[in-house]
């Protein structure tokens, strides 16, 4: 697999096929703060049926959305097929090599978020990364509900 460093090979065929696979979600950096954008797109994702797992070390142990704050992606029982990071592109680099180290099929960086050295490793090992991307944007304008 070529490294998906050059955003055209995100393809609207590869990101239809990530939502229509993807089950389980860990969104690294969620916020308990409505107005954030990560707390935004977990409500989001949840509402098209994802099952969104937050990690975020300062807000553990309390519930978010109906699920229980998680300090790190270690502590995830079950193995996520994507995480969703919402992070400094230099954050991104050990989240997206534990996050393969997991079995993630998918690491998805979010808007401005970069690291393709990170990304170059974690496809090397086969999973899928996105950089530079919303979720939710992609989402909304594959399934016809971006306006």
């Amino acid at each position: 697999m070529t490294p998906m460093s050059d955003d055209k090979a995100y393809t609207d065929a590869l990101l239809r096929r990530i939502f229509r696979e993807v089950r389980l979600i860990a969104l690294v950096g969620a916020s308990p703060d409505p107005t954030r954008d990560s707390h935004i797109v977990m409500r989001y994702l949840q509402s098209k049926g994802y099952r969104v797992v937050p990690v975020n070390p300062k807000a553990a142990g309390q519930t978010l959305l109906g699920e229980t704050v998680l300090p790190d992606l270690s502590s995830l029982t079950e193995t996520p097929d994507m995480v969703d990071i919402f992070r400094t592109s230099e954050a991104a680099g050990p989240l997206t090599e534990q996050a393969a180290a997991l079995g993630a099929k998918v690491v998805w960086m979010q808007l401005g978020v970069r690291n393709p050295g990170a990304a170059a490793r974690a496809e090397a090992g086969g999973a899928i990364v996105i950089m530079d991307r919303c979720p939710k944007i992609e989402y909304a304008r594959l399934f016809g509900e971006h306006h």
